[in-house]
């Protein structure tokens, strides 16, 4: 992708924001020149050797990418701006674009809650990539909604909880990171805290290797015994804390789908210039794509003015939108092959690079099936 078209899709981006995120114009674009000069040059090594872009993510903090939407101080949050900053990134790799949201994710967490203690300490790091994070709700998230049980059983001790189970997948870790916990109590009662990779009876564990993502430090993680202090708690119980946190935790992830979708319309406008005679058959093109990302950022850039509306009626259009938006990234992806044929085809091909990464938008919690079964359950299918 040359200078002039990144320049031209990130002006795209910039326009389809309104309010608070226009005033965020400068930290966007200054994340989408990261981007461009400092993340692109590493994609492949990210894609096919696993690389994780410490650097990159630390910048992006440095930026003020990680800010907007998680006030530590009581201000209004600013979601739009996030995802703008979130889709630049993700325009180039949705490896780095999910451990944006990984971070985001956490941040999000820390703001909403009552702990001043984290707001004061680690909350302000996170904003400025001083530390780095992940999410670790994937397995709460599907716990809440019947799909599977919650793996993580705490018991009180002095000054906070021991901790027994193990995560599966938790991304954007290291041995100096943090994370989101939620565990049960043998009364019954769910309690969310943040995690230190570092704390005592705490092990990260290599995984299976993924076809795409695999640059996102993604661990399984035993917990034996893990002490949770006092004051890593963020809510005890979760029940009025869960729904408070949860619009702002699915429309954060429309970052990841809005650049890759970006990118695969560029990529087909790419193929368009020397096989528009063939492609014209195909029955998408780029101006389809174009009219519905432009529909899903109006949705979403609404919906994101009010995230702690706690109405079935918004959180089912939360729902909607974010199931449209993963589907539209997978068959972005998809036509952005087609279009680009053979040359997309190759091991380092970007279309099917893209094509891989598209996929993860559809089953990253919450997956499109979990989305699904979601509407159902508010009669909303």
């Amino acid at each position: 992708m040359t200078t002039e078209t990144k320049t031209r899709t990130s002006d795209e981006a910039l326009s389809a924001s309104r309010g608070p995120a226009a005033q965020n114009a400068d930290m966007i674009e200054e994340v989408a020149r990261i981007s461009r000069t400092d993340l692109a040059p590493q994609v492949h090594d990210i894609d096919l050797s696993g690389v994780y872009p410490e650097g990159v993510m630390r910048d992006l903090g440095k930026a003020g990418a990680y800010a907007p939407h998680a006030t530590m101080n009581g201000g209004t949050p600013d979601l739009e701006s996030s995802i703008q900053a979130m889709s630049a990134v993700s325009e180039h790799c949705l490896s780095t674009g999910f451990c944006v949201w990984c971070q985001d994710a956490l941040g999000w967490y820390i703001a909403n809650s009552e702990n001043e203690t984290l707001k004061t300490t680690l909350g302000p790091k996170l904003l400025t990539g001083e530390a780095l994070g992940g999410t670790g709700l994937s397995n709460p998230m599907k716990s809440l909604f019947g799909i599977e049980k919650l793996r993580l059983k705490g018991e009180r001790v002095d000054g906070g909880y021991a901790v027994t189970g193990i995560l599966p997948w938790v991304s954007n870790l290291g041995a100096d990171h943090y994370f989101g916990v939620v565990f049960s109590l043998p009364d019954g009662r769910m309690v969310m805290a943040v995690a230190d990779c570092a704390t005592d009876g705490l092990k990260i564990v290599e995984n299976d290797e993924f076809v795409a993502l695999d640059g996102t430090r993604t661990f399984a993680v035993q917990f034996r015994k893990a002490f949770i202090p006092d004051a890593a708690i963020l809510a005890d119980p979760i029940d009025d804390y869960i729904p408070r946190i949860r619009a702002g935790f699915i429309l954060l992830q429309a970052g990841m789908a809005f650049g890759l979708i970006r990118n695969c319309i560029d990529l087909m406008d790419q193929a368009g210039q020397s096989l528009s005679h063939v492609n014209c058959h195909l029955p998408d093109q780029p101006d389809d794509f174009r009219e519905q990302l432009a529909g899903f950022e109006r949705e979403v850039f609404e919906l994101c003015q009010t995230p702690f509306d706690l109405s079935k009626e918004y959180f089912v259009r939360v729902i909607k939108a974010r199931l449209a938006a993963g589907e539209a990234t997978v068959a972005a992806a998809h036509n952005a092959m087609l279009h680009c044929g053979a040359r997309g085809y190759v091991k380092r091909g970007t279309a099917q690079r893209r094509l891989r990464e598209a996929y993860f938008v559809a089953i990253v919690t919450p997956a499109t099936k979990q989305l699904r079964k979601m509407l159902a359950d508010f009669g909303a299918a």
